[in-house]
């Protein structure tokens, strides 16, 4: 059963849920518990591409906190260690080098897509928080918000942009500075 934890990535954007078949739940809270639907009597409207995105998210979400823990990395050793050790009982043969290999290479593919999955969610989490601090800060330009979708030559342009500011920031610090040591020395010679 999905948690409300759990199930709020799934309400986070309309477009989400119409790629998912979920509209009519858009209307919903955002709060709400998929599996409380299904034991108050009412069926889960959502889709299997739906249910299937959201179980490999709290799937992928629970591996990467236990598979990231140094726990993990010390299992991986001792299975080094114990496969290294029983080299000599199978003369190192074809299968015993095939063994490791075969296993680092499915553990490496499935990898790949735990990790992924997991840094598109962190991304996606921060945008959303920089995004909210941008939007609540008076004076900031709202304009910065979904930054990450612009094209690249749009985000050269504000790059650039940044860069004249703090260019002309420094100038006024490095300015700014030079009055204070024209000060100082002008107290320090009386």
């Amino acid at each position: 059963m999905l948690h409300q934890r759990d199930c709020l990535q799934f309400f986070l954007t309309a477009s989400q849920n119409q790629r998912c078949g979920c509209a009519q739940l858009q209307s919903q809270t955002r709060s709400i518990d998929i599996g409380a639907n299904e034991q108050n009597g009412k069926p889960d409207q959502r889709d299997i591409f739906c249910k299937v995105r959201d179980a490999f998210s709290v799937f992928a979400r629970k591996t990467s906190n236990v598979l990231g823990t140094a726990w993990a990395f010390v299992v991986a050793i001792l299975i080094i260690v114990v496969w290294g050790v029983t080299g000599p009982t199978f003369h190192y043969s074809d299968t015993w080098q095939l063994i490791i290999n075969t296993g680092t290479t499915i553990v490496t593919f499935l990898m790949v897509f735990l990790i992924q999955n997991t840094q598109n969610r962190d991304a996606k989490a921060v945008h959303l928080k920089l995004d909210e601090l941008i939007r609540a800060l008076k004076g900031a330009r709202n304009k910065l918000v979904d930054l990450e979708k612009l094209s690249d030559d749009e985000l050269i342009a504000l790059e650039e942009q940044f860069t004249r500011l703090r260019k002309r920031a420094e100038s006024t610090v490095d300015k700014a500075d030079d009055a204070v040591e024209k000060v100082e020395h002008a107290a320090a010679s009386r």
